[in-house]
């Protein structure tokens, strides 16, 4: 490895040391070799430490925290302590496949912006199938807020992007930091404060270079529903989206996360939300009332059964169709 490498991988982890351990073994056997792994160990955390120095590859850091300060805090000291030129983020319960890297350095080379930040097509495992995400790439012209929110299914949205397919400049990531205190939505934000800048381009790679463990028995950030905190993160942030896009997020993400509660008043409060700093269409509307109405089981399988999930991991390998 050179003295300074091309990519830093960070990871930040705690109290998972096998899957630490595993995203770790998938960013060392990376086709592009010249990288660096840096580990922060959210708090002091013996066994992860210990199953991470069993590795032994010079090509890891490993940082411990003094306290616990989660992911968005560990991925910033990560950054900060970075010695590539790029910095491509990993979940510790997600996967790369082999090329990822090689790929995604290749499309930021061929960018004519000064800070490319590229993200990828992911396979979205759960125990019931795995699936393609996203299911198409913004279009010409579109509004990035407004791809990452409106939908055109009943069931599912189509634009995306996941913290363990980002690679971006070192410098940018220290500029633009993650918001610490934000539990849900970390890669959303961060994205939309990002693609404001004059000299930052988005690009995806169009195959799926991440495979995103969705175990559901197993505790996730990602499905913690911290509605009132994510309402008032919407209301601070209106200038990071079209009206558009601002009414779809409080109509079906907000809604999602407000609905376990059976509380009216919030039902109707996204309403107001979305008429009085948005413009809803006919599918947000839709949308929200299906949330409400069913139950969330069932609209999980609705879901699989429309979007047509794959049950092979070779199947969903195969080429997407972008349109």
């Amino acid at each position: 490895m050179s003295a300074e490498p091309d990519v830093s991988v960070v990871i930040p982890t705690c109290n998972r040391p096998h899957l630490a351990a595993r995203a770790v073994g998938s960013a060392l056997a990376q086709t592009h070799r010249d990288l660096e792994v840096v580990v922060v160990v959210d708090g002091p955390d013996e066994d992860t430490a210990r199953t991470l120095a069993g590795i032994g590859d010079p090509r890891l850091r490993v940082i411990v925290l003094p306290e616990r300060g989660r992911a968005p805090h560990a991925r910033n000291v990560g950054a900060r302590a970075a010695r590539g030129r790029y910095t491509a983020l990993l979940d510790d319960d997600d996967e790369w496949l082999p090329e990822k890297i090689a790929v995604q350095l290749g499309l930021a080379a061929a960018s004519a912006a000064r800070l490319p930040v590229v993200a990828s097509r992911l396979i979205n495992r759960t125990p019931r199938a795995d699936s393609i995400m996203p299911r198409r790439l913004p279009g010409p012209g579109e509004p990035l807020s407004e791809y990452f929110t409106v939908r055109r299914g009943l069931f599912y949205g189509d634009g995306f992007i996941q913290t363990s397919t980002i690679l971006a400049p070192t410098e940018l990531l220290r500029r633009i930091p993650f918001t610490e205190d934000l539990r849900r939505q970390q890669e959303l934000d961060w994205a939309l404060r990002v693609i404001r800048e004059d000299d930052v381009e988005l690009i995806y790679a169009p195959e799926p270079l991440v495979l995103w463990h969705q175990d559901e028995d197993r505790e996730r950030i990602s499905l913690q529903n911290p509605y009132e905190e994510q309402l008032e993160w919407l209301r601070g942030s209106r200038h990071l989206f079209t009206p558009r896009a601002y009414a779809a997020f409080a109509l079906s993400v907000l809604s999602s996360m407000a609905a376990p509660s059976r509380q009216r008043r919030h039902f109707r409060e996204l309403l107001a939300e979305a008429r009085r700093n948005g413009r809803p269409g006919t599918l947000d509307y839709l949308t929200h009332l299906q949330i409400w109405a069913l139950p969330p089981a069932l609209r999980h399988r609705l879901r699989d059964l429309v979007v047509g999930r794959r049950s092979t991991t070779t199947e969903a390998r195969e080429p997407v169709d972008v349109a």
